[in-house]
């Protein structure tokens, strides 16, 4: 009896971590297949407008992370090509003491780029809402999207989703540890299947306001 028992619970529990894994990896696999052919390089990606350029993360003393300065760089870039004339810089500033558009900011014009040419949306606390908003509120209908490879599949996803008719450009001016590299594309995983729940399913409304159209 206690055999058959374990036997059960052992069956029960391969098909249901095989649910969960099929769940976890088949709509990061579709989006991939989805993303690499909207995939470019600096060179390469057709010219548009505006660069959105999604947050990742401040440092303790308020400055943008390692691989947040490599997003920014990445534009910045692309700026100087003439790939783009406007960059749409989107982070989370829910706090005071945190405020990642204004440092990517900072860090833009370090680099070189016009204050007229940075556009800055302090409402961009994932990626979900800063495609909703780059559509609902700045009503940018195209653009080029800029962040690493292991986050570019959900962001084109979700930005042609909203109406952003959107290619995207790695940014990878940077060599990160595979540990931190492990990390990120494991969290995406996971990221990856919330946003696909959110698209069809949930459905949140960001955090909106009055039309900001970029010119």
């Amino acid at each position: 009896m206690l055999k058959k028992i374990i036997k059960f619970l052992w069956r029960f529990t391969s098909i249901l971590s095989l649910f969960v894994l099929s769940g976890l990896f088949f709509p990061k696999l579709i989006i991939q297949l989805y993303a690499a052919p909207r995939t470019f390089t600096v060179d390469t990606v057709p010219a548009e407008r505006v660069a959105i350029v999604f947050g990742a993360g401040l440092r303790k003393d308020g400055t943008p992370t390692a691989i947040l300065r490599d997003r920014v760089e990445t534009a910045a870039q692309l700026y100087q090509q003439g790939k783009v004339n406007k960059l749409l810089m989107s982070g989370d500033n829910r706090f005071v003491e945190y405020n990642e558009p204004e440092a990517m900011r900072q860090y833009a014009l370090d680099l070189g780029i016009p204050d007229k040419d940075i556009v800055l949306d302090y409402a961009g606390r994932r990626t979900y809402d800063t495609c909703y908003r780059a559509a609902a509120i700045f009503q940018v209908d195209s653009a080029i999207l800029v962040t690493q490879s292991f986050h570019l599949p959900r962001a084109l996803f979700l930005c042609n989703w909203f109406g952003v008719e959107s290619t995207g450009v790695e940014a990878n001016n940077t060599y990160f540890r595979k540990i931190s590299r492990l990390y990120w594309n494991t969290r995406e995983l996971f990221a990856t299947t919330q946003s696909v729940w959110d698209v069809y399913v949930s459905k949140p409304l960001p955090v909106l306001g009055d039309p900001e159209p970029i010119h």
